[in-house]
């Protein structure tokens, strides 16, 4: 992402907050894995949006109009010895000549400057219960500036959360974004077709992951957006299956939910293909309702249009299909009026995508579902599960987990379906399934 671009996020952010206010807003914590390993660190969304800084150990203050810089950088200093042992820092020079920091300080002073830059501020922009050991320091920080108030000092009255104006901005994607997005969805389509190519009975499921990871590394994406679920047969109908550990059965389908992350966006995508290259009759009849109600819902995602219309289409077309094939009997409004659908299919049929991949934003505005706007982005990804448990459904259709997921971008005539290089339908799955192409390592 351009550096011009977190500028622009910071000054629409404190255009929102006014005079009189301060924004906090801290890096997420090293997290420890099992005694002295740590998880790779991955910066906090809302943080790094404004900042672009990828540090632990950093805490990014925003105050509008204030004569000496409105965005000020708290981190860690340049230091020899630990660089050494644990990589390079930005240090304070660069927290100001590659972040735009109008003013660095040392994230051991915080404590002494802080309570400064609060003095006199009538508002505190800040995302309280996120991180509660940060929330009493900010709430220590307050409270001390409050002992000053004999000497003629104000400490803020107060407290508004950030998120509800930062997400409300996160939720519309800039051009640069958008790039990004595309890049990872295309990224994951191939390792989408990857893992379609290389599929076989007999395989574990953690094999088909690592083909997954493979593209997605060699790609340049250091990680996935989210744990990849692979699930063979009855596992597809788990719907956050993550074990990734069982044989992969002949006859059986395989579903995998799986998306990269590019430039800290994300993409999510799944697919279910036969694991044996070619749909039995069942497995085609329900995939085909599955992918028809898809395309009904992606159909609905225009701008004008509401939150909910593309999941209202969706269940309407998974329950004619199910009617139709006699696993519903009745009337089709009776049977969509009292949900006869959520015996096998749960879930919403979407959520926005952005830097996290259940990104942040409303779905409702004043109790209504929102209206779809150009710059949003979200899924599509309506399924069927039906299992062993499923009470008066013939055996033939048992054990079926069918899901196929899209990323989708709200466009000014109708939308772009940024994941569309992804094989989809039975033609394409099963053409590539059983070509003679073998992707090279």
């Amino acid at each position: 992402m351009e550096r011009k671009e977190f500028t622009r996020r910071r000054k629409r952010l404190m255009d929102i907050m006014n005079i009189g206010s301060i924004a906090i807003l801290p890096a997420s914590q090293v997290r420890s894995r099992n005694n002295d390993v740590e998880y790779p660190y991955r910066p906090d969304s809302d943080f790094y949006y404004l900042t672009g800084f990828p540090e632990p150990e950093a805490v990014a203050v925003m105050i509008p109009d204030r004569q000496h810089g409105e965005f000020i950088l708290f981190c860690r200093e340049k230091d020899p010895e630990m660089e050494t042992w644990h990589g390079r820092r930005a240090g304070l020079e660069k927290a100001i000549e590659y972040y735009d920091a109008d003013d660095a300080f040392p994230i051991a002073d915080i404590d002494e400057i802080l309570p400064g830059l609060i003095e006199n501020k009538d508002r505190v922009f800040y995302n309280m219960g996120t991180d509660p050991e940060f929330d009493q320091r900010v709430q220590g920080w307050v409270n001390q500036v409050r002992g000053k108030a004999r000497t003629g000092v104000t400490a803020p009255e107060e407290f508004i959360s950030l998120g509800h104006a930062l997400h409300e901005l996160r939720l519309f994607k800039s051009r640069g974004e958008i790039k990004a997005m595309r890049r990872a969805a295309k990224i994951s389509a191939k390792a989408h077709a990857r893992a379609m190519k290389q599929c076989r009975p007999g395989m574990k499921e953690y094999q088909i992951e690592a083909e997954l990871l493979h593209e997605f590394m060699k790609q340049g994406c250091r990680s996935p957006a989210y744990p990849s679920i692979v699930g063979g047969g009855a596992n597809g109908c788990i719907l956050h299956y993550t074990e990734n550990s069982d044989a992969l059965n002949d006859g059986d389908l395989l579903l995998i939910d799986a998306g990269a992350e590019h430039d800290y966006y994300a993409s999510d995508i799944t697919r279910t293909f036969p694991i044996n290259g070619v749909f039995s009759k069942e497995q085609k009849i329900l995939y085909e309702i599955v992918l028809k109600a898809q395309e009904a819902a992606i159909e609905k995602v225009q701008p004008g249009n509401y939150w909910n219309d593309p999941h209202d289409a969706a269940i309407r077309e998974l329950t004619m299909g199910l009617k139709e094939i006699g696993i519903l009997k009745g009337r089709l409004p009776t049977l969509i009026k009292n949900e006869a659908y959520k015996r096998f299919y749960m879930h919403r049929t979407g959520h926005w995508l952005g830097m996290d991949v259940h990104d942040v934003g409303d779905y409702k505005v004043d109790g209504e579902w929102r209206m779809l706007e150009p710059g949003m982005v979200l899924t599509v990804e309506p399924g069927l599960y039906i299992t062993e448990q499923s009470r008066g459904v013939a055996k033939k259709w048992w054990n079926t987990g069918i899901r196929i997921e899209d990323d989708v971008l709200v466009t000014k005539t109708g939308h772009d379906i940024l994941s569309k290089d992804a094989p989809k339908t039975v033609a394409e799955i099963e053409a590539i399934m059983n070509s003679n192409e073998k992707t090279s390592n």
